[in-house]
C-alpha cells in the first residue's frame, strides 16, 4: 500500500471532522481525496457541494464526531444524503470516533437511547455500512440494521509497548474503572502481565484491585475528555506503591480542563491515537499520538475488496500481513 490504488471506482471523501486522519487513510491508497465542498450560511445552515461525479462508485465518507458534535453528524447527513441523490453505487461511513455512543441504554427512567436514535438516523439518511474504532460499548453494532465493523485499538498499543519492550511481570495493566475490565484483559494478554482495576467511588475515593505495589502501571481506556477518572486512578496507583504510571487511551477528546488536569497529574506518557482530532494547545505536555490510519486504510480496503477482516484483529495486523 502507499502505490496509487488501481481501482478507481473506489473514491474517499473528508468532511471536517479529522481531515488530517482522512489525508493519511489517502495516502495509504497514493490517492487524493475526493472534491468537495463543506460550507455554512451566517444562521449556521450546512451546505454541502460535491464536485466530480460519484456515480456507480463506491464512496467512503470519513467523519470522526468529535467536538462540535452536533455539527459534525449533521455534515455526515447531508454528504450520505447528497451522494445517495448523486447516485453512489455504496456510501460506507467511517467514523473514526462514534460520538453518542455511551448513551446506549436506559440507565434512569424516561432517558433517550441515543445512540440508537445516531443509528438510525445513518441508516435512513442512505449508509449502506459503518466503519468505526473502538466502540464504547460493543453492542452498539446491533443498534444498526446494516453492517458494522468495529475495529480494535488494542493491537495498536500492544505494538508500541512491546516495541519499548514494556512486558512482563515488571508491569501491571490496570483499567481505571471497573466497567474496562475486557479492554484491561485483551492488553495485558498481548504483554503477558497482570491485570488491576482501580473501583472509583465519588463518596469513599475508590481503592486498588490487584496488587501493583513497586510495580509500573499501563492504565488503558477508551475515552479520554476531561482526564478526571485517569488522573484520580492514577493517584490511588501511586497511593497504593506503584512505582510509575502510564496510559493508553484510544479517543483523545481533551475537553476543557484536560491539559490543566494531565499536567499536573502523575502519569509519565499518556499515549493515543489520532481517531480525533484537537487544536494544540489542548494537548497535554506528555502526550504521545500513535496513527490509525493504516489500520483504518487497509479496512477500507479489505472492505472494497471483499476479503477478510480478521487479521485486523490480531497483533500481526500491524504488519497487515
Amino acid at each position: 500500500m502507499g502505490e496509487s490504488y488501481k481501482d478507481s471506482s473506489l473514491k474517499i471523501f473528508s468532511l471536517n471532522g479529522n481531515r488530517p486522519l482522512a489525508e493519511k487513510i489517502a495516502k495509504v491508497f497514493g490517492t487524493e481525496l475526493g472534491k468537495s465542498k463543506v460550507t455554512q450560511f451566517s444562521d449556521g445552515e450546512i451546505a454541502i457541494n460535491i464536485e466530480e461525479s460519484v456515480r456507480g462508485d463506491h464512496i467512503f465518507i470519513i467523519q470522526s464526531t468529535n467536538e462540535p458534535v452536533n455539527d459534525h453528524y449533521l455534515e455526515l447527513l447531508i454528504m450520505i444524503d447528497a451522494m445517495k441523490r448523486a447516485s453512489a453505487k455504496t456510501i460506507n461511513v467511517v467514523l473514526p470516533y462514534y460520538a453518542y455512543a455511551r448513551q446506549d441504554r436506559t440507565a434512569n427512567p424516561h432517558e433517550p437511547i441515543t445512540a440508537k436514535l445516531i443509528a438510525n438516523m445513518l441508516v435512513e439518511a442512505g449508509a449502506t455500512r459503518i466503519l468505526t474504532l473502538d466502540l464504547h460499548a460493543v453492542q452498539v453494532q446491533g443498534f444498526f440494521d446494516i453492517p458494522v465493523d468495529n475495529l480494535f485499538t488494542i493491537p495498536l498499543f500492544a505494538h508500541y509497548y512491546r516495541e519499548k519492550k514494556m512486558i512482563g511481570d515488571e508491569y501491571v495493566v490496570v483499567s481505571p474503572k471497573n466497567s474496562g475490565v475486557q479492554r484491561t484483559r485483551s492488553l495485558a494478554e498481548y504483554l503477558d502481565t497482570a491485570i488491576a482495576i482501580v473501583d472509583q467511588d465519588e463518596a469513599d475515593g475508590g481503592y486498588v484491585i490487584g496488587d501493583v505495589a513497586g510495580k509500573k502501571c499501563i492504565l488503558v481506556d477508551d475515552i479520554l475528555n476531561t482526564g478526571k477518572t485517569l488522573s484520580k486512578a492514577a493517584d490511588l496507583l501511586k497511593e497504593a506503591g506503584a512505582s510509575e504510571i502510564y496510559a493508553c487511551v484510544s479517543h483523545a477528546l481533551l475537553s476543557p480542563p484536560a491539559k490543566d488536569i494531565l499536567d499536573q497529574s502523575v502519569i509519565e506518557n499518556i499515549c493515543v491515537t489520532d481517531s480525533c482530532w484537537t487544536a494544540e494547545e489542548r494537548h497535554p505536555e506528555r502526550l504521545s499520538y500513535l496513527s490509525c490510519a493504516e489500520l483504518m486504510g487497509e479496512a477500507v480496503k479489505r472492505i472494497h475488496e471483499n476479503t477478510p477482516m480478521s487479521p485486523l484483529f490480531r497483533l500481526e495486523s500491524k504488519e497487515y500481513k
